[in-house]
């Protein structure tokens, strides 16, 4: 009995030992500005695909709001869609913008994640139907 503690101790601070020493990979600027440019695009990508395939499974929601009756499901889905989507950008438009937004150091922190959906929030400057209407006066 001994030797079987003995051993289940053991095994367990082996395991413990080995995921304390497992490095973390935290996906934020540190990490992008160290990608290759073949790897910013494929990351982009590989976000935009994976978010395609989520505003898929929106559907399912939609139709057990419908189900459920959910008062201001239809809204709520469709600005969850249309944060969760990158086809504003292409690629080469979004890694430029994550470039730029990572060449300052006081966001090199930000999670790729929250970088890649910030993309998608529309500046007050920058909004067109604004634009147009102050060059028209």
């Amino acid at each position: 009995m001994k030797k079987f503690i003995c051993g289940a101790v053991l095994g367990f601070l082996a395991s413990w030992a080995c995921a304390f020493a497992t490095p973390t990979f935290n996906h934020n600027g540190i990490f992008w500005n160290r990608l290759s440019p073949q790897g910013k695009n494929g990351y982009v990508d590989g976000y935009n695909d994976a978010m395609q395939v989520s505003v898929g499974k929106l559907d399912s929601l939609t139709i057990a709001a419908d189900l459920f009756h959910w008062k201001g499901a239809n809204k709520i889905i469709h600005q969850l869609s249309r944060e969760l989507s990158l086809s504003d950008f292409t690629t080469v438009q979004a890694v430029n913008r994550l470039d730029r937004l990572y060449a300052n150091s006081k966001y090199s922190e930000l999670d790729l994640g929250s970088a890649l959906q910030l993309l998608t929030v529309p500046t007050p400057g920058k909004n067109p139907a604004a634009n147009s209407q102050s060059s028209a006066r």
